[in-house]
């Protein structure tokens, strides 16, 4: 059994959950497609390039099985069956099976009868689907479908109906069919647990917890409510289970992840309303909360008095969600990187608005403040969109005087991607594709100076790293990092060229994993251990080190 997993951190833990649900089951892992019975293909459906960078691994996967392995069954899971599982199966009939996000503890099941399916395609043969087309022409096909009926706007905050959970499956046959197997919840409900089995695919010292899913904001340019259903809490003793045994395991950073990790333990209050993303009714309601009531301070703040030594890092906040209460807890525990992870998308009050974002400049601009007034020390990382539908250069000049008087420590900049599904993908003034990446362009390289400074601003003094694994040539001659959630942050550093001989990579509270700088360190220390590092260098976007 084999698999491919694209797309954020969230995704990766269902990956990883499924890994551990097929090994409970007896079945082999292994990172050699040729000799794999089963692929399975975990996409994700984020923006257009994810979509098209998922179509790419499905047609190669089935290209390969169909060369090398026809008996291989080809399984695709994730967001992208979420969001077209209407449509996929007619797109893609070479895949044997789409399965959503609700089935990652049950896709053992599915693989048998993908296999099953697949032994009978063999013998029936299947109709291929077009693939003298171009990757992009296919994306437009998905974008163009309609969707399904009655999934209005009311969808994204979530309707009664709509929070039924109902299963679109198209069931196996006995006799030879050409139809995949569909097994996909209209809307997802489904929250791991401690005890979940799960196959960790990051490296010893790091790992995501996942503490709740789905999200109940109404951005008018998002689809994840859609595919990933309304925002559901794990319980806090269970999370609490969960770090408690990756600590044992060796892990030195817990990343906190969700959709809207702010949001934490909101549902779970007495008769829960969804209505309170704007800052001035989560604040009420948070205020109304009893004593006992479980919130991401609440979490936060047993999962810092957990013993050993290690990071807590907070990642996916939403500005309209912090409170003073946040801003204390993050400040008094002393295992919580001085990091914090807002995506603010912009900061021009009508683009605000357009967006559905709930929070205005002014807003922003004081909640900055007031974190870095609390927290001192803290590095903030956000994310814009530039190019959204209605932007006039003087609102995105507003954005580009925002960015240099803010000085982000870290940053990265979407250019703005129409999707189907989406109010925003409706608007009218939709800006060209040229245009827009020229505005990305002109963002960066706003914040490439910014980011100089800060990483200039570190030398000289001493950090606490967590030393992750030996630099590789390929690392020093070319540091880019993307990210489908984060936009990219990088480019080219000129400055990594310099850098030649035994290096060891490691990163600092300011870094989270993947997605933000590294210190490159001269010397020998131990991996997936802490060290003190002093800094003598930098690149553009790096740190430069040798052991205190």
């Amino acid at each position: 059994m084999g698999i491919v997993s694209l797309g954020c951190a969230k995704n990766l833990v269902d990956a990883e959950i499924m890994l551990g649900s097929l090994l409970q089951q007896g079945i082999e892992i292994t990172n050699d497609p040729a000799s794999a019975d089963a692929i399975i293909v975990n996409t994700c459906s984020f923006i257009d390039a994810a979509q098209e960078e998922s179509v790419d691994a499905i047609l190669e996967s089935t290209a390969f099985r169909d060369a090398d392995h026809r008996g291989q069954a080809v399984i695709v899971s994730g967001c992208m069956p979420q969001r077209f599982r209407e449509e996929l199966p007619k797109l893609l009939p070479e895949v044997d099976a789409f399965m959503g996000v609700d089935q990652v503890a049950q896709v053992a099941s599915i693989v048998d009868q993908a296999i099953a399916a697949r032994a009978l395609k063999i013998a029936t043969p299947t109709p291929r689907s077009g693939r003298g087309k171009s990757v992009k022409a296919r994306i437009a096909e998905l974008d163009a479908a309609k969707p399904q009926a009655g999934e209005s706007d009311e969808s994204l905050k979530g309707t009664d109906r709509l929070n039924r959970t109902r299963k679109a499956v198209i069931p196996l046959k006995a006799e030879p069919v050409a139809e995949p197997l569909v097994d996909v919840h209209v809307r997802p409900n489904y929250i791991p647990q401690h005890d979940t089995p799960r196959f960790r695919l990051t490296p010893r010292h790091f790992a995501y917890v996942k503490i709740a899913e789905g999200c109940n904001h109404p951005c008018s340019f998002c689809i994840i409510p859609r595919m990933r259903g309304s925002h559901r809490s794990r319980v806090q003793s269970d999370i609490v289970a969960e770090a408690r045994r990756l600590i044992s395991e060796g892990v030195r950073e817990l990343n906190l992840i969700s959709q809207d990790s702010t949001y934490y333990g909101l549902d779970l209050r007495a008769n829960a309303s969804r209505a309170i993303a704007s800052p001035s009714k989560f604040t009420a309601a948070t205020r109304s909360l009893p004593a006992d009531a479980t919130t991401l301070c609440t979490l936060i703040r047993e999962l810092n008095a957990l013993p050993g030594d290690f990071w807590i890092r907070l990642l996916y906040t939403h500005p309209a969600h912090w409170t003073d209460e946040l801003i204390r807890t993050l400040a008094e525990c002393p295992k919580v990187a001085r990091y914090v992870d807002m995506p603010l998308q912009h900061i021009d009050d009508a683009m605000l608005l357009r967006m559905r974002r709930e929070t205005d400049g002014q807003y922003i601009r004081d909640l900055i403040g007031r974190i870095r007034a609390g927290i001192p020390g803290i590095a903030i990382r956000t994310t814009f969109i530039v190019g959204f539908p209605g932007e006039t250069e003087a609102h995105f000049e507003n954005l580009l005087g925002f960015i240099r008087s803010t000085r982000f420590e870290r940053l990265g900049v979407f250019a703005y991607s129409k999707e189907d599904g989406t109010v925003a993908g409706k608007m009218e003034a939709q800006l060209t594709a040229k245009l827009r990446q020229k505005r990305r362009e002109r963002a960066m390289a706003e914040q490439h100076a910014v980011a100089t400074s800060v990483a200039q601003s570190f030398v000289g003094r001493e950090l606490k790293v967590l030393v992750e694994s030996k630099a590789s040539a390929k690392e020093l001659q070319k540091a880019n990092v993307s990210s489908w959630e984060h936009g990219l942050i990088r480019e080219a550093d000129s400055g990594t060229a310099a850098l030649k001989g035994n290096y060891l990579v490691a990163r600092g509270e300011a870094d989270a994993p993947d997605i933000d700088g590294r210190v490159y360190l001269r010397g020998k220390l131990p991996l997936s251990e802490f060290a003190s590092v002093r800094i003598i260098g930098h690149t553009d976007y790096d740190l430069i080190a040798e052991p205190c």
